[in-house]
């Protein structure tokens, strides 16, 4: 009888909780930065206890030849991913890569910004902007930049080195107003494209190149850091990157996928985007100090598709008009 009594016990104690188990487990592979990673992982799990996460931070390229080599072994880690760009995602989706879920928050996002069939969803807005040394004329349009007045002047980003600049230099030579014409009268004004937004931006900071092609954050801190800068959002809108969500196909937590995949989506997820210094993707946030509203914010129209399959004839094209290797 002592026998079976203590047999109970000790089945009913193994199904007790466990006070810190997480029943769930979560993988996230992130180019966030390290900060806004763990923001993020952090205030996903204390939204849900039940969650126990485990994230690989590294640049998107590292990241995604990190798992390419899984996926090539057989053995894909991630869940997850939120990474730079929905070009690369895009491609992931047409090599099969991964999975479509169709979250409620959708509804409170413009389509633009994610897959129809939801494959990935932008979870913030990164915008290419024009930045000036204020002891210059403020420019208003890309198309300034291309003024012989301008020449030898200006700096960006090269999309050899840049993924956002890659997608700056697909948006403005599909725009039918710019094109690659826009591209050559850059180069025939000297403009220097090399290296990436750091660069560029520290360029401009030091009045060595008194204007630059940047993404906005850079440029707004900057300013109210005290850097003699100021950041133009173009007449003719914007270039932007979005860091989009999206879940691998052979994940091994889904239910969990599908919980993270709406917490950065939600209200709660894209006030942490606006308090990190983003613009959220979400409709009906507010934007951060020193941004225009929301409506002022003129986005140009962006075929990741497209981008995707012009990738690398736009290389090409770009380093045989300005020389680079």
């Amino acid at each position: 009888m002592r026998k079976v009594l203590l047999a109970a016990v000790a089945t009913a104690t193994m199904m007790l909780p466990v006070v810190g188990y997480a029943a769930e487990k979560l993988v996230v592979y992130t180019s966030q930065p390290t900060k806004d990673a763990q923001t993020t992982i952090d205030a996903f799990m204390a939204a849900n206890p039940d969650v126990e996460v485990e994230w690989v931070r590294d640049g998107t390229t590292k990241l995604m030849a990190k798992l390419r080599a899984e996926i090539a072994a057989g053995d894909p880690r991630p869940d997850v991913l939120l990474i730079a760009d929905t070009v690369t995602l895009e491609g992931m989706k047409q090599d099969g890569q991964l999975q479509a879920y169709k979250s409620d928050e959708a509804s409170a996002f413009d389509p633009a910004l994610y897959d129809a069939d939801g494959y990935y969803y932008s979870t913030k807005l990164i915008t290419t902007g024009i930045v000036y040394n204020t002891g210059v004329k403020a420019p208003t349009s890309w198309e300034d930049l291309a003024d012989p007045a301008l020449k030898n002047q200006v700096a960006m980003p090269s999309p050899l080195y840049s993924g956002a600049a890659l997608i700056h230099l697909s948006t403005l030579t599909e725009n039918k107003d710019l094109g690659w014409d826009y591209y050559q009268a850059l180069a025939d004004n000297d403009a220097r494209a090399q290296g990436g937004n750091g660069g560029t931006f520290k360029a401009v900071a030091s009045g060595e190149k008194p204007y630059g092609v940047v993404v906005d954050f850079l440029a707004i801190r900057g300013k109210a850091k005290g850097s003699p800068v100021d950041f133009v959002f173009p007449t003719e809108g914007v270039t932007y990157v979005t860091e989009p969500v999206a879940i691998m196909k052979d994940a091994k937590n889904v239910d969990a996928a599908h919980k993270f995949v709406d917490f950065v989506l939600s209200d709660a997820g894209q006030k942490l985007v606006l308090d990190m210094g983003y613009i959220p993707a979400r409709d009906g946030m507010d934007l951060p100090d020193g941004f225009p509203a929301r409506k002022d914010i003129k986005l140009m129209d962006f075929d990741a598709a497209n981008a995707l399959k012009q990738a690398d004839a736009n290389k090409k094209k770009f380093a045989d008009i300005f020389g680079a290797e």
